[in-house]
C-alpha cells in the first residue's frame, strides 16, 4: 500500500503562520524519509486563527524547495475561485521549479460568503451558481498543461513557463459520485475525500470506473487510478489512538453545530473535556457505506482498516489527514503508519 499526506498547516498554540509552515515542512521531510509517496497542502480561507494553508501554490514551492524526492501538490486548489489559465500558469512554474514532482489536485468548495465573494474574479458571472462549470474548468486547466486545445481554438497559441518536457500530474478531488464522474469522463486520476463524506466512497469509485475514458490528449493515465483520503491517527495502542482522535471528533461536532467562530481546540485534554468522554476505539472492520468519518488504532488495527477500505474501493493509495493537537503526536502517528504500511525508507 502507498501512503501519502494532506497537510492543513494547523497553527500551534501561541504560534503564527510562520510556525505552522515550519511544522508543515518538518512533516513533509519526515514523510520523505519514511517513504510516503506525496504530500499535499490544502486550501482553506477565513480560518487563519487555526489553519494557515490558504494558498497551496505558495506553500508547495516552499515545501518542494525543502525536500528532494517526495511529490508535492495541492489538496486541493478550489477551482471555482480562479481562472483555469492562471492555475495552469502557476503550476507550470511549480513544475519547472521541481520537475516531475508536482501534483495539481483540483476541487471546489464554498465557505464564508464574504470570503467567497472576495475571491471571485467575476462576481456577477451571469448568475451561475458557483461550480456549475467545474468539469469545463478542470478540462481547460489540463488542456493548457498538456496541449489539449485544437489548432483553431483561441487558447491554442498560449504558452506556459515550464520544465523541459514535463507537466504536473492533474488529479480530480471530490467527495461524491458527481466528482467521480467528472474524473472518469476527463480521464484523470481521482481522489475521494472520505474524511468529508465517507458513505458514498465505494459508489463513487464504481462511478469513476464506469465513466473512465483515457484523456484524448494524454493528461491522465491509460487506466483508472485512484486514492482515498481519510482522517487517520495511529498510536501504540487502540485506546491511545482513540484518545488522540478526540480532537477530530470535537472539531467535527463544532463544525456540525456551526460553532466555527470559537477558539480552536489546542489539546487532547480540551477535546476530551468538550466531548465529555474519550472516544471508543474504531471497530476492527468497516463495511461499504458505513465507514466512520475518523479512524484510529494501533499499527495493526489501522493497517487492517486501510486494507479493507482500499479493497472495497479498488485503490492502492491512502492519503492521510489527521487532526491531532500535539505536533509531536502527529509525527509519531505518521511514523507508526509508515511501519504499518511497510513503506521503504528513503
Amino acid at each position: 500500500m502507498d501512503l501519502s499526506l494532506v497537510d492543513l498547516a494547523p497553527i500551534p498554540e501561541d504560534g503564527s503562520a510562520t510556525e505552522a509552515f515550519e511544522n508543515t515542512v518538518e512533516r513533509a521531510q519526515q514523510a520523505e524519509r519514511l517513504g510516503y509517496s506525496r504530500v499535499w497542502v490544502a486550501e482553506h480561507h477565513d480560518f487563519t486563527d487555526r489553519l494557515a494553508s490558504t494558498t497551496p501554490e505558495v506553500l508547495i514551492a516552499h515545501v518542494a524547495a525543502r525536500t528532494s524526492e517526495i511529490r508535492v501538490g495541492s489538496g486541493a486548489v478550489l477551482l471555482n475561485h480562479y481562472s483555469p489559465y492562471k492555475v495552469a500558469e502557476t503550476f507550470g512554474v511549480l513544475d519547472a521549479l521541481a520537475p516531475d514532482r508536482i501534483d495539481l489536485g483540483l476541487g471546489r468548495a464554498t465557505g464564508n460568503p464574504v470570503s467567497d465573494r472576495a475571491l471571485q474574479v467575476d462576481r456577477e458571472r451571469n448568475g451561475r451558481r458557483s461550480g456549475a462549470d467545474h468539469a469545463e474548468k478542470i478540462d481547460e486547466v489540463a488542456a493548457h498543461l498538456y496541449g489539449g486545445f485544437d489548432d483553431d481554438h483561441p487558447y491554442a497559441e498560449l504558452s506556459l513557463a515550464r520544465s523541459h518536457d514535463g507537466a504536473p500530474e492533474v488529479w480530480v478531488l471530490g467527495s461524491s459520485p458527481s466528482s467521480a464522474e467528472i474524473a472518469g469522463e476527463l480521464g484523470l486520476p481521482y481522489c475521494f475525500a472520505a474524511f468529508i463524506r465517507p458513505t458514498p466512497a465505494v459508489r463513487a469509485f464504481e462511478t469513476y470506473r464506469e465513466h473512465f475514458r483515457p484523456s484524448p490528449y494524454g493528461a491522465g493515465p491509460d487506466e483508472p487510478r485512484g486514492a482515498v483520503a481519510a482522517n487517520v491517527v495511529c498510536a501504540e495502542t487502540d485506546e491511545e489512538a482513540a484518545r488522540l482522535r478526540a480532537t477530530a471528533e470535537a472539531s467535527h461536532r463544532r463544525l456540525a453545530q456551526g460553532r466555527v467562530d470559537e477558539p480552536p481546540i489546542r489539546s487532547t485534554e480540551e477535546a476530551v473535556d468538550e466531548l465529555g468522554y474519550v472516544p471508543d476505539p474504531t471497530p476492527a472492520s468497516v463495511e461499504p457505506g458505513e465507514w466512520p468519518r475518523q479512524l484510529s488504532g494501533s499499527p495493526s488495527t489501522v493497517r487492517a482498516l486501510l486494507d479493507q477500505m482500499a479493497d472495497q474501493t479498488g485503490v492502492d493509495e491512502v492519503i492521510v489527514q489527521e487532526q491531532v493537537a500535539d505536533p509531536d503526536d502527529a509525527l509519531r502517528s505518521h511514523e507508526l503508519l509508515a511501519e504499518a504500511a511497510d513503506l521503504s525508507p528513503r
